[in-house]
């Protein structure tokens, strides 16, 4: 069997879950949304793999221990039996050597980082997202499992907005800790624990501590111990007091009394649902006629003593506050392809005071530098130009007419493409899709085969700068936009309406999928629809020639 037919092999795991798209991917491996060949249902395929492929060859034990510690999250997730605790269905193990693939719920209304992107949460939205999220830890600590790696990426949300907590992968069992090294910390730096950091097991109150940094973040909108490098941001954890929030209202007493560096003094978790639930029926305030406080912009006059404002200002060089992200609807676990989700990072073998080594998945969701939400080197981003071509966040004025009505034309798509070209003086893509009412588009940076900027297109509004940088998924190249028939898109468009099963589908749109040489597939479009009773896509050529059709359940 050739190599590409051992690779297109691979799109049908166990010869019954049939891949069908990339929902995200990180350090420790890539999500898939896929269909269960079985059970006729869409489920999310977690694909495992080390972030170095010949861990294997030199570190045989490493890779050893990789592969218990990914079946340990299985059983930790299927000892779990919990509405916010996400359900695993099924794991494929080929045994030593290898490494597993797990088939878990999928859950569709995107992840909390990807409401975050969207601006601040009222205090009564956190709190009543905290509340489902600690009743997940609760659950997983009365079986003896601790998250260790609570943040807002890990917390998934129902399209009712029950928030659903996942990727235990990293969890210790009280009863079995060998696979955590003597001397080493897992978590991410920004929610994990003072004790933590010190290599102390923590517990529970750990974890409260992750939850209640959480909360804090999305109801400032920053993190308060965040600081220019990860070692920073581990001595500001360490060391620095946590500044009152200022936006919190009466949930800011209770995160403060949880951010406290002794987890004897942090209440218990009964207690903090407790308080949790007087703030959620706390009564919301009547929408205000004025302004709102977010900032879409940098502001040019001093900020504010009161309000949502910028990130204080640290030391180093100036920082551009790129606007939030616009609102991309999510059917994913992770996040779907050109949405603006973000994405993760994978950070080893940090040396902390010559004796503790690190080894986390990294997901900040950085209110000073945009490019700190993506995969890759982080880049200081000045309020000029920076060096990889990136521009700022600011709008400018199109000397070309705006695009109007619905972006699912060949004539905006174009108007789209022009100005984003136009915009950023760049024609590489690691990304394009294109929604009823905006474009999303991954811009590579120039020189770069990896690396992209996120910008969207608005009619009326232009080119806007989004604060997603990151790298494309393994396998994926970038791809120019020559050569597609933008004026095929109505056409399959109606070829989808009629073939998908979607019946009043309330999402439409369209992706230029890149050419990816894991399953040696070609540049290509897909078409998808979305409704309230499932999903399903159609693949074309470039041409418009469709090749492949997946139909929602009947």
């Amino acid at each position: 069997m050739s190599e590409a037919d051992r690779r297109a092999e691979r799109r049908v795991v166990d010869g019954r879950f049939e891949l069908e798209a990339r929902l995200g991917g990180g350090g420790m491996g890539t999500v898939w949304r896929a269909r269960d060949l079985v059970l006729h249902r869409l489920v999310a395929v977690k694909e495992v793999r080390p972030p170095d492929r010949d861990l294997a060859e030199y570190d045989p034990e490493g890779a050893r221990m990789l592969r218990e510690r990914v079946l340990r999250e299985a059983r930790a997730l299927a000892r779990t039996d919990h509405p916010n605790v996400v359900t695993i269905h099924h794991i494929v193990d080929g045994g030593e050597g290898t490494y597993p693939w797990l088939v878990m719920e999928l859950v569709s209304g995107g992840s909390l980082a990807d409401r975050l992107a969207q601006g601040p949460m009222a205090p009564a939205e956190a709190a009543r997202i905290g509340r489902g999220v600690l009743a997940a830890l609760t659950a997983a600590h009365d079986a003896g499992i601790q998250h260790r790696d609570v943040k807002p990426a890990n917390v998934l949300l129902r399209p009712d907005g029950r928030p659903v907590l996942t990727d235990f992968g990293i969890a210790a069992i009280r009863e079995s800790t060998t696979l955590t090294a003597t001397g080493s910390i897992i978590g991410t730096a920004d929610f994990m624990a003072p004790e933590r950091i010190t290599g102390q097991e923590g517990g529970a109150a750990s974890d409260l501590w992750s939850l209640a940094m959480m909360l804090y973040t999305a109801v400032e909108a920053r993190h308060p111990l965040r600081r220019g490098t990860t070692l920073a941001t581990l001595a500001a954890v360490l060391h620095e007091d946590v500044p009152p929030p200022v936006r919190a209202g009466a949930l800011g007493g209770v995160l403060m009394s949880v951010l406290v560096r002794d987890p004897a003094a942090r209440p218990s978790a009964a207690e903090l649902d407790r308080r949790l639930a007087e703030i959620e029926s706390l009564p919301t305030p009547p929408p205000s006629d004025e302004p709102t406080s977010y900032p879409l912009t940098p502001p040019q006059a001093p900020p504010p003593t009161t309000g949502f404002g910028p990130p204080p200002v640290l030391p180093g060089p100036p920082v551009q506050i790129s606007p939030p992200p616009s609102t991309a609807p999510m059917s994913t676990t992770t996040r779907r392809r050109g949405t603006g989700a973000t994405v993760l990072r994978t950070v080893s073998g940090v040396s902390l005071a010559g004796t503790v080594g690190l080894l986390w998945w990294l997901l900040p969701l950085d209110d000073n530098k945009g490019d700190n939400l993506g995969t890759g080197p982080s880049t200081p981003t000045s309020a000029s130009a920076s060096a990889s071509g990136s521009r700022s966040s600011t709008p400018k004025p199109s000397e070309e007419p705006l695009a109007t009505g619905s972006m699912l034309t060949p004539a905006n798509i174009r108007t789209a493409i022009k100005a984003l070209e136009a915009e950023t003086g760049r024609d590489r893509f690691g990304d394009f899709t294109v929604y009823d009412d905006y474009v999303t588009a991954q811009v590579m940076v120039k020189g770069s085969n990896t690396k992209y900027d996120s910008y969207t297109y608005r009619p009326g509004t232009g080119v806007e700068e989004g604060i997603i940088k990151g790298t494309v998924f393994d396998g994926d190249h970038p791809f120019t936009l020559d050569g597609i028939a933008w004026d095929k898109v109505p056409a399959l468009l109606k070829e989808a309406d009629k073939k998908l099963n979607v019946s009043d589908p309330d999402l439409r749109y369209v992706v230029v999928k890149a050419p990816n040489d894991v399953f040696d597939t070609p540049k290509g479009l897909a078409v998808y629809l979305s409704g309230d009773y499932g999903s399903g896509y159609l693949a074309a050529t470039p041409q418009g020639r469709v090749t492949d059709v997946y139909p929602a359940e009947k």
